[in-house]
């Protein structure tokens, strides 16, 4: 097995993978974690919560075999919205044709379906546009009733039972969390995941219930998919805790050559609020079915690197693909080869926001400063919540983040935090005690070697979270 030091990641953007079917074993898992995953994704769209329970215990055993603490996100379901089933399974939908969605449980044909949520009823008007099986089709309301809608087929195709259905246009009355994912939400706080995955938001009070729910045990990675998300980016984004951009429903919802642009935008935001962003869907699609990716996959991710993502993640290409270990290490492989690229350096630094206008803030620039000033082979930082780590993680410094913490759950987090190696480590009390142990971390995790340097920031007095305020320079022995 690889000892220690190799496991330190040689680059700064992290890597989510997906697990499922294709990675449920022990042995799989411990191959993803080794060729790069430093989360792992549970998807609660499927499986039960026992399939879950076992997957996080095996994250737990390998965590505690490798010494490196291991993020979990559990990917809440969200609502589905779907039309009802049809008398002959499928139906043709003819472009120009009239259909109508309605109420009535009764099997459909080529003239109507159920459409079982009278939210969106109530929520569309005339001109309105519905989307079906991923944008495939698209219907535009010609009338509406109390109980129904007419359409017209703007595009048409084939349509099948449960399908599923988009409304891009309005914001629907319908909240981001089902009576489902109040149950998964229940299991996964217990469980202590780092991370809630939630889906259909579209106003900041979605974000304020799951917080409300969560009370600080994990954190709120809000799953930007749908527009008027973004039209809310703002305001969601300031209760948030991370962010991640779902381009798989955006692209549904939204124009195809938007979705770079609103990429960029959520990126930019997240970054100058010092909060953790992902980047995620479809990356490496074609690898689900073939061991290499093709070159425009290849510079997506690239892409992603490039606008200052903290992390990039593998959803069906781990979870049921035939090459998950080939997927990560693909991954890893091109992250890395980025970050060495002087061009990348040029960008990070030219898009780094302005230091926040505090004291955390001004240690956290002024740390990286100087690293990169004395050529420092690593900053150190100490903290009980992480918001040092995610004040010098914002500064994107040249040098690797040695993030110390006496709090596993803060370690875990920062595992999805860009350029952030997290480590556990005890209560210290003194200014003393702290760059003692920074310069020792950094020696024995390989940053540094006898007679480099690195910078340690904390807070003093010691454990009161928030208070950033101490910089020194301590030289390895």
């Amino acid at each position: 097995m690889a000892t220690r030091p190799p496991l330190r990641r040689r680059r700064r953007t992290k890597i989510i993978a997906t697990l499922g079917p294709a990675s449920s074993s022990a042995e799989v898992i411990e191959r993803l974690f080794r060729a790069g995953a430093d989360v792992f994704r549970l998807n609660f769209s499927h499986g039960s919560h026992e399939d879950h329970a076992a997957r996080i215990a095996t994250i737990r055993a390998l965590e505690e075999k490798v010494g490196r603490p291991i993020g979990i996100l559990a990917d809440v379901q969200g609502p589905k919205l779907r039309v009802g089933k049809f008398q002959a399974g499928r139906v043709q939908l003819q472009t120009g044709q009239s259909f109508r969605l309605d109420l009535s449980p009764t099997p459909g044909d080529v003239r109507r379906v159920q459409l079982p949520h009278p939210e969106i009823i109530q929520a569309a008007g005339i001109g309105t546009t519905l989307l079906l099986d991923d944008g495939k089709l698209r219907l535009r309301v010609t009338h509406k009733r109390e109980d129904h809608l007419e359409t017209l087929v703007v595009v048409g195709g084939p349509l099948s039972d449960r399908k599923g259905v988009n409304v891009p246009d309005v914001v629907l009355p319908i909240p981001a969390l089902t009576e489902k994912d109040r149950i998964d939400l229940d299991f996964v706080l217990d469980q202590g995941v780092e991370y809630i995955g939630l889906s259909f938001v579209q106003r900041p009070e979605d974000v304020i219930e799951a917080k409300q729910i969560a009370a600080g045990r994990a954190w709120i990675m809000v799953k930007m998919e749908k527009p008027q998300a973004v039209e809310n980016l703002d305001a969601i984004l300031a209760e948030a805790d991370c962010v991640m951009v779902a381009r798989g429903d955006l692209g549904v919802e939204c124009p195809p050559e938007e979705v770079p642009l609103i990429q960029k935008q959520i990126v930019r935001a997240a970054r100058l609020l010092g909060k953790p962003v992902v980047v995620a869907t479809q990356m490496l699609e074609s690898m689900i079915t073939a061991p290499s990716p093709t070159r425009a996959e290849a510079q997506d991710v690239a892409t992603a690197v490039f606008d200052g993502a903290d992390c990039v993640m593998l959803s069906a290409e781990t979870a049921a693909g035939q090459f998950p270990f080939e997927a990560v290490n693909i991954m890893d492989r091109i992250v890395a080869r980025v970050e060495q690229d002087p061009d990348w350096r040029r960008l990070t630094d030219a898009a780094r926001p302005a230091p926040e206008k505090n004291s955390a803030g001004a240690i956290a620039a002024a740390a990286r400063q100087v690293a990169q000033t004395i050529e420092a082979e690593a900053i150190a930082t100490f903290t009980s919540t992480g918001s040092t780590m995610l004040r010098v993680a914002r500064e994107r410094p040249s040098c690797p983040i040695l993030g110390l913490t006496a709090s596993m759950q803060t370690a875990r987090r920062m595992a999805v935090v860009w350029g952030v190696h997290p480590m556990m480590t005890v209560e210290l009390h003194s200014m003393t005690d702290m760059v003692a142990k920074a310069i020792r971390a950094a020696s024995q995790e390989g940053f540094a070697k006898a007679g480099d340097e690195v910078v340690v920031t904390a807070g003093v007095p010691f454990g009161t979270p928030g208070t950033t305020n101490a910089l020194r320079v301590a030289i390895v022995k």
